[in-house]
């Protein structure tokens, strides 16, 4: 058992008062030594932390004993160290970014469960729909599922056309962890599909319960893991090294700060090219140091929780 626990959450429920909420809970994560990224928003709470079990256990005791978050799930993994290196806890007008006008506690897809997902996803009639961005199913994504060349979900209305003809199959969403399908099935059952689903807790919850099988490659995370497995039962690489061609599943961020794109790079092009994806990123001069992960975290000196949640709180107060 490794010694950090990882917790994946979001919940769509509406917060009265989110500018205090969110005061509160950064406090409450500050207490508990919990580092990530949270973000409040009236319309519910969307977070991924990181820290020690018990302090883990205790902030979600915390959080479900809100009558808010009765119905909140976290999906729970295990890790080396932090995830992240810093805490934030930010105030924003939707808990996932879409721009899409529906309403989830109106209207949304049916959830299945992993096991319900995992029946009924082959059958002939189905069509599974990734509601992730490019970069991210790049790097993974269920076996014969439809994909798009968006770089968020905000896009989802420009390719509706390529999914139209589909109007009369059962189709079923899959995101990371299930908050962008919320919206996306919602806003498929606003255009006119009338069978919509969602994989309820997203690709994470189908791992954990149900071993991932037919999930090709890794799913993309948004911290210090980049990308994690899913499939315990078939798994396989289906991406290449941006560089050479090689298979490889390694997804990292070009260590050109102009660049930053996500790639796929083998660990022999990383070492080669200082973990670059191009030679003209390779001769930037403000390449940051490659050190095998493709992570890179803003500058942490002199940084506390607590001194991030004063800062904040003297920009609010101005």
């Amino acid at each position: 058992m490794k010694p950090y626990r990882v917790l994946l959450y979001y919940c769509y429920t509406t917060i009265e008062n989110p500018a205090q909420f969110r005061d509160e809970h950064h406090r409450l994560c500050i207490d508990l030594n919990l580092l990530g990224r949270i973000i409040v928003a009236p319309e519910g709470l969307n977070g991924t932390v990181s820290g020690l079990p018990a302090d883990c256990d205790e902030y979600m005791r915390v959080v479900k004993t809100d009558p808010r978050f009765e119905s909140l799930e976290f999906k729970i993994d295990e890790y080396d160290s932090h995830a992240f290196q810093k805490l934030n806890v930010r105030l924003k007008d939707e808990i996932v970014n879409s721009d899409l006008p529906v309403d989830p506690l109106v209207q949304t897809g049916i959830h299945l469960e992993p096991d319900e997902f995992k029946q009924m996803k082959d059958e002939e009639d189905v069509v599974l729909i990734d509601m992730r961005s490019n970069y991210e199913h790049s790097v993974g994504k269920f076996k014969g599922a439809i994909t798009f060349d968006m770089e968020n979900l905000r896009e989802l209305p420009d390719h509706l056309d390529e999914i139209k003809h589909l109007k009369n199959k059962k189709i079923i969403t899959y995101c990371t962890g299930g908050i962008k399908c919320e919206k996306a099935s919602a806003y498929l059952l606003k255009q006119g599909f009338e069978n919509v689903y969602q994989l309820h807790g997203g690709i994470i919850k189908y791992g954990i319960e149900a071993g991932g099988e037919d999930f090709d490659g890794k799913c993309y995370v948004f911290d210090n893991r980049v990308a994690v497995d899913v499939n315990q039962v078939n798994p396989v690489v289906i991406s290449s090294c941006f560089r050479c061609g090689t298979p490889t599943d390694r997804m990292i961020n070009c260590a050109s700060p102009a660049c930053n794109n996500h790639v796929t790079l083998c660990e022999n092009c990383g070492s080669d090219h200082q973990g670059t994806c191009s030679d003209d990123c390779k001769n930037d001069p403000e390449l940051r140091l490659y050190d095998g992960s493709g992570y890179y975290a803003k500058e942490t000196r002199g940084y506390s929780p607590l001194l991030g949640y004063r800062s904040l709180q003297s920009l609010v107060s101005r």
